[in-house]
């Protein structure tokens, strides 16, 4: 599998990641061997960076991963996590759903972007992971906090980056302009955009990748199913976590409508997309088991013709 380095070449990526989010039990649950699974299946597809967060299922995301990555060769993959969201212990029973996540509660999450809520979140992590080291740590949804972490939650990376305890910072969100910020205002390795350069959806495309290509910085791209509308295109899909507008549908249909006069699946195209830009590293792709995995990889080594690109005039 193609294979690149994010910023300044400290970590290798492959074209094609994964995510970790549905290990964390997204919306719905599934057993540590299913998780288990489908790690091994993206490792035989030639997949070797991989991705996770606190958020995930309270750390459940981060322990499967921890998991199954701790008897492989270390430096034969890249592991990102994610900092802005400490971890505090709660009693009272429930579950986490309203977070999307099918766990019990037996977490709070509480946002913190100071410089001591980065280390305390990166020991956390580690011990949960049960690794060595992360290689790239992301600023988590600083959508309310931009300040903040830029002031302190940044500087903090960084310093670890000098320090050599992660090899490369970042920051991870859907909205493309904090993002921007980010490329222009710190000397962050890469960003994680999430849903903003699909098939639906190419607002990066704006200001967000140029600027990344001005700078040598790399783009780690997730979402690119638009959280399941361009997976399978139907009324009752979902698009970014909520149920899809008809309008949107109907936009979907007709892309899946043009791939197939091509020969292509939609998901095939959708997880092609993004690469076409010289500044996309790797197509972040969640899954959450074995079968799923094999789709994905199938579907990435699929050949999409320029000729579709062209019909679709993107």
């Amino acid at each position: 599998m193609r294979a690149t380095s994010l910023g300044a070449g400290r970590c290798p990526v492959t074209a094609l990641s994964l995510g970790g989010a549905a290990l964390g039990n997204l919306f719905t649950p599934l057993s540590d061997e299913t998780a288990r699974g489908a790690v091994d299946a993206a490792w035989a597809a030639g997949v070797r960076y991989f991705d996770t967060a606190p958020h995930y299922g309270l750390g459940l995301s981060e322990r499967r991963m921890g998991a199954a990555l701790r008897d492989r060769p270390r430096d034969a993959y890249t592991l990102s996590t994610k900092v802005g969201r400490i971890l505090e212990p709660r009693e009272g029973g429930g579950d986490d759903l309203a977070q999307g996540f099918a766990v019990p509660a037996t977490y709070r999450r509480r946002w913190d972007f100071s410089a001591d809520g980065v280390r305390r979140s990166i020991e956390a992590s580690l011990e949960r992971l049960g690794l060595d080291r992360i290689d790239i740590v992301y600023l988590h949804d600083p959508d309310d906090h931009g300040e903040q972490a830029l002031r302190e939650a940044y500087p903090a990376l960084e310093r670890l980056r000098a320090e050599g305890v992660v090899r490369a910072i970042g920051a991870g969100m859907n909205r493309t302009g904090l993002l921007t910020r980010f490329l222009r205002e710190s000397d962050v390795d890469a960003v994680l955009c999430a849903g903003r350069y699909s098939l639906l959806d190419q607002r990066a495309a704006d200001e967000l990748l140029p600027e990344a290509a001005a700078r040598g910085k790399s783009v780690v791209v997730g979402g690119v199913f638009n959280s399941g509308l361009l997976a399978d295109p139907r009324p009752g899909a979902t698009y970014d976590y909520a149920a899809a507008p008809p309008d949107l549908v109907e936009r979907a249909l007709k892309i899946k409508a043009v791939c197939a006069g091509h020969g292509v699946a939609l998901r095939a195209a959708a997880l092609a997309f993004p690469l076409r830009h010289p500044a996309v590293a790797s197509v972040l792709a969640g899954a959450r088991s074995e079968a799923e995995v094999a789709d994905t990889a199938a579907m990435f080594a699929t050949p999409v013709p320029e000729a579709l690109w062209e019909e679709l005039g993107i």
